[in-house]
């Protein structure tokens, strides 16, 4: 007779899931968050995660009840490395007196011994090859799966099947208004419009801004509509993109939440960025894109549609790169050069459902009502 499941042993009421961690990371847990709540439909469910994450929660209602802020520690990047807000923490996750716990954050070590401390019934999650044995449902980090099927594989560990494999994002009557919105302010015309997205946590993750800034011309030159996007964090990175431009582009940068963003990607016909939040967000919203992937594991994190998402990456042998700023002359960036991106690009936008390229250079190709400053370089 085959053994129960853990979840079905369980039948926990009250589970918390650790992932700390920013947008990109979060949209690849959501096919396992999603075999979760099927498996576990009337359980309160709480993430413990970032500041930004309420939005995150906000949308994915239906999967996460609650969010927990992690006060962060050593060992987590993410934020600020201090252990001060860990004992506080504790004693409160204690008293929730979660029935499961479930490490998603990563491939196990340090955030295993932080799971165990929230004093869970039952805890779950990955461990390293050279890591002691752990009580619970514990399996090996699977480091050949893609990131996504990397969490599914501990669902199904768990008892938790997949039956949707997708990335999405749900949009809201809200997203769709603040595209609207924009489209009226700025003038994009999505049968032509390009993102251009030169952003990403990292400096080792990111493609030159001159580079990016001499893609967007060529394709201005074809007749399509460049924004350049980001956070408003990024602002002088995109700024900088605009300054080396020739041609005329929208500056979108900060003026969009996360829905507006992917409602945004949603109507684009093209995104070429980093690998980043972004490029997570283009394959939810099954618009095409080219990433130009500088570092990272490009097994792990690649779109797994290889032929609307054009992975662009070198690999030197320090790659996948660990540093936060590139000690080696970023070799992984600079051997991918501006004709290449360009070429791939003309030929994602060539298949693009509804594209349809306007006057070379020009930025709008219908009357709007803005001003010469609006016009050059879309401020």
């Amino acid at each position: 007779m085959t053994a129960p499941s853990l979840l079905a042993a369980l039948a926990p009421r009250r589970i918390v899931v650790f992932r700390a961690l920013q947008l990109g990371d979060m949209l690849c847990a959501v096919p396992a968050l999603r075999a979760l709540r099927a498996a576990a439909p009337d359980a309160h469910i709480a993430l413990i995660g970032l500041p930004w994450a309420h939005a995150f929660v906000e949308r994915y209602a239906s999967l996460i009840d609650e969010l927990i802020l992690f006060p962060g520690a050593v060992g987590f990047p993410e934020q600020a490395e201090s252990n001060d807000g860990l004992p506080a923490f504790f004693a409160r996750m204690r008293n929730r007196r979660f029935d499961l716990a479930i490490q998603l954050h990563g491939s196990g070590g340090v955030a295993n011994d932080l799971l165990h401390r929230l004093g869970a019934r039952a805890d779950a999650g990955f461990v390293q090859p050279d890591e002691a044995p752990r009580e619970g449902c514990f399996i090996d980090w699977p480091d050949a799966l893609t990131e996504p099927e990397r969490y599914l594989a501990l669902m199904s560990a768990l008892g938790a099947q997949a039956h949707d494999r997708r990335l999405t994002i749900p949009l809201t009557e809200v997203d769709l208004d603040e595209y609207t919105a924009l489209c009226a302010y700025h003038g994009i015309e999505d049968e032509r419009l390009v993102l251009v997205h030169p952003g990403s946590q990292l400096s080792s993750r990111r493609w030159p801004a001159e580079r990016f800034a001499a893609v967007a011309d060529h394709l201005a030159a074809d007749g399509w509509q460049i924004a350049i996007t980001g956070t408003a964090a990024e602002a002088p990175l995109t700024c900088s993109v605009l300054g080396a431009m020739s041609a005329p582009a929208l500056h979108l940068a900060g003026a969009t939440s996360l829905g507006g963003l992917a409602a945004l990607v949603a109507h684009a016909r093209l995104v070429i960025c980093n690998d980043t939040g972004i490029s997570h967000i283009a394959a939810a919203m099954a618009t095409g894109s080219v990433v130009i992937a500088c570092g990272s594991d490009t097994r792990r994190w690649a779109p797994l549609d290889h032929a609307r998402h054009r992975v662009l990456a070198d690999y030197p042998a320090c790659r996948p790169c660990m540093f936060r700023d590139c000690p080696y002359g970023h070799p992984c960036a600079l051997n991918i050069s501006v004709e290449r991106v360009v070429e791939t690009a003309r030929e994602q936008l060539a298949r693009a459902p509804g594209a349809q390229p306007g006057a070379p250079g020009s930025l709008h190709q219908e009357t709007v009502s803005l001003s010469y400053e609006d016009l050059h370089h879309a401020a």
